[in-house]
């Protein structure tokens, strides 16, 4: 008797490994196939971006309420990594987007955005970069490289990703800090897209460079709460989205010196259910209309091209997280034109913060809760 006890807790400790990882991995239907979803770590305090290191295993974390954190391959958490600025975490604000130099084996460079508070007790977006150490412990000689001006934010409208484009340039996706005339006003940097270099220094063929009484950073103007951002792998274009207020979210293609509307042309209302009180219409003369719009607003956040072999089947897709309607949104592209949309994690219930597409080609979610998780997603064969 005491034999078989002892038999029967031998096998069930000797296959508890394998039920832990079972019981984290959730099958779920698409169009494409059946989504394998793997709970790759948790408890993380609501994340926000990620990044891959070099090598494809380990990648960087950042949690809104200001910690770094690096997380491995197996889903194991590091401790927070030092270095990392003071960040005003209120609100929307706090540790945002995370971006390596396009030179990281050389220069082990890490890029940062994140709310930052002023004089006034208002803040606004700020970026900076370090060098991760050998250890991979630290962020050394953190240095501010760009801030949004005026600063505005009472806790609104951060936005914040970051991208290099193929040249080196860095771009800025802005949000207006919930101060909808700043967009049009390019005396500030609320509601931009700006693009500057490594160093913060300004381009010299920016659209509006020597212009009076304009900051001479902006690449593009009139955008909401830019929350996703990305380079498309196969023109090399910077593509971003946007909140809009009540329905209205956005995808624009940013071109130099031109305004994307908002408050004066935008498909939402606000949340009262009245007009926005600047608006126009959808569509205004001399300004850019959206890309592709959504009527009905998913809360959209993080963008991902999907260029990898792994899955055929996602072969020029464009990946989105959605906040409101708690679901990844898969857009099928013919060129650059959106040809179809499927909804896809619907049933985990989570929001979808950030999406990135790993060297392993699978997606790479981050949800966004006080106990938020990272989650890798993939097709079964």
């Amino acid at each position: 008797m005491l034999r078989a006890h002892w038999l029967a807790t031998l096998t069930a400790a000797a296959l508890l490994p394998l039920w832990a990882h079972a019981a984290a991995e959730q099958r779920f239907p698409s169009e494409e196939g059946t989504l394998i979803v793997d709970t790759l770590a948790d408890g993380l305090r609501n994340p926000w971006a990620l990044a891959f290191l070099p090598g494809g295993k380990d990648m960087l974390v950042t949690e809104r309420a200001g910690n770094l954190r690096l997380v491995n391959a197996e889903g194991k958490v590091g401790p927070s990594i030092s270095g990392v600025p003071k960040v005003w975490a209120e609100g929307q604000g706090g540790l945002l987007d995370v971006a390596l130099s396009p030179e990281f084996g050389k220069d082990r460079t890490v890029y940062l955005s994140y709310a930052e508070e002023g004089s006034d007790g208002k803040a606004g977006t700020a970026v900076g970069r370090g060098q991760l150490s050998e250890d991979r412990a630290r962020l050394e000689n953190f240095t501010v490289i760009f801030r949004q001006q005026p600063k505005l934010s009472v806790g609104n409208h951060f936005g914040s990703r970051l991208v290099f484009d193929r040249d080196g340039y860095l771009f800025i996706a802005l949000g207006e800090n919930n101060q909808r005339p700043t967009a049009q006003d390019l005396d500030k940097l609320q509601g931009k897209v700006v693009r500057i270099l490594p160093d913060g220094e300004v381009p010299k063929d920016n659209p509006f460079v020597g212009k009076d009484n304009v900051r001479p950073e902006i690449w593009s103007y009139g955008h909401r709460n830019q929350q996703g951002a990305a380079l498309n792998p196969w023109t090399g274009q910077l593509w971003t989205h946007e909140h809009g207020p009540r329905g209205g979210d956005e995808i624009n293609i940013p071109k130099p010196g031109k305004n994307y509307g908002w408050p004066i042309a935008t498909h939402g209302i606000n949340y009262s259910l009245l007009p926005i009180p600047e608006a126009k219409g959808e569509h205004v003369d001399g300004m850019v209309d959206p890309h592709h719009v959504w009527e009905k607003s998913p809360g959209i956040s993080g963008m991902a091209f999907y260029d990898s072999p792994t899955f055929k089947a996602w072969d020029h897709n464009l990946f989105i997280g959605a906040l409101a309607t708690q679901e990844l949104i898969r857009l099928q592209l013919d060129g650059d034109k959106v040809v179809h949309e499927e909804r896809l994690l619907g049933d985990l219930k989570a929001r979808i913060r950030d999406v990135r597409v790993g060297p392993d080609g699978y997606l790479y979610v981050l949800t966004d809760d006080k106990d938020g998780a990272l989650l890798k997603v993939g097709l079964a064969d």
